[in-house]
């Protein structure tokens, strides 16, 4: 299985789309005429038609029955039902997915982050974070994880959790493009933008193909060498006194 690009929109946390950009998953194997299915759920979905997109998911799982990535897909797509159209009905289907999902690949990352983000949104954050703790323990050598934590508390007004969640996430995994951008996001926040440059800077020597963080960057190089010029300038003469 491999994620393509989806497009639900941000919530309080990136939603499948996450800043978590999301994913809608195409399968790739267990079936040619499954994996068909599934990438036209996907072009629906992108259309809007997600009457459409849902009964090609069905349809996918009817010929490959159990794949989780398609289980995500529904879940996806009735999540975003939920939201465009405010029906309950289509929140619970969602959430019954993502577990459906979870419980085949229980490290399906775009669905963990899915399923907290929900909710999140139902005002459950207890569970969200007890959810995202049990996929940390479950996968010890997976950054993932803390990054959704370190999301969560940021959005949650927590940023010293969010920061120590981070540098969790980079003591698995030092090159972890991710989480040197949301780290580089909270130094600039609070203002350091030294360090903010640093986090930037390293997550795109690791992973070029970031044109927000090459602006980031860009801004940042000019913010400092505007102040560096200003503070070279030579002070103002003293202003002579009044003449009698």
């Amino acid at each position: 299985m491999r994620p393509v690009d989806q497009v639900l929109r941000r919530t309080r946390l990136a939603v499948l789309g996450v800043v978590v950009g999301g994913m809608l998953a195409v399968s790739t194997g267990c079936g040619g005429m499954a994996k068909t299915d599934n990438a036209e759920g996907v072009k629906l979905y992108q259309q809007g038609n997600y009457l459409g997109a849902v009964n090609s998911f069905q349809q996918a799982l009817s010929k490959d029955p159990g794949n989780p990535d398609t289980f995500y897909n529904l879940g996806a797509t009735y999540h975003q039902q939920s939201k465009l159209f405010d029906r309950t009905s289509d929140l619970q289907t969602a959430e019954q997915y993502y577990h459906l999902c979870l419980a085949r690949n229980p490290n399906h990352e775009a669905c963990q982050r899915a399923l907290a983000v929900l909710l999140v949104e139902e005002k459950r954050n207890d569970e969200a974070v007890t959810q995202l703790n049990s996929w940390a323990a479950n996968q010890p050598t997976n950054p993932a994880p803390h990054i959704e934590l370190a999301r969560l508390s940021q959005e949650t007004g927590n940023v010293a959790e969010a920061e120590n969640q981070l540098i969790d996430a980079l003591a698995i995994d030092p090159n972890n493009p991710r989480a040197l951008v949301a780290l580089g996001s909270l130094r600039e926040a609070a203002g350091d933008q030294t360090q903010a440059l640093a986090n930037y800077s390293r997550s795109l020597s690791i992973d070029p193909n970031q044109p927000t963080v090459v602006a980031k960057v860009a801004s940042l190089q000019a913010s400092q060498a505007a102040a560096y010029r200003t503070a070279a300038l030579p002070p103002p003469p003293p202003t002579p006194p009044p003449a009698p």
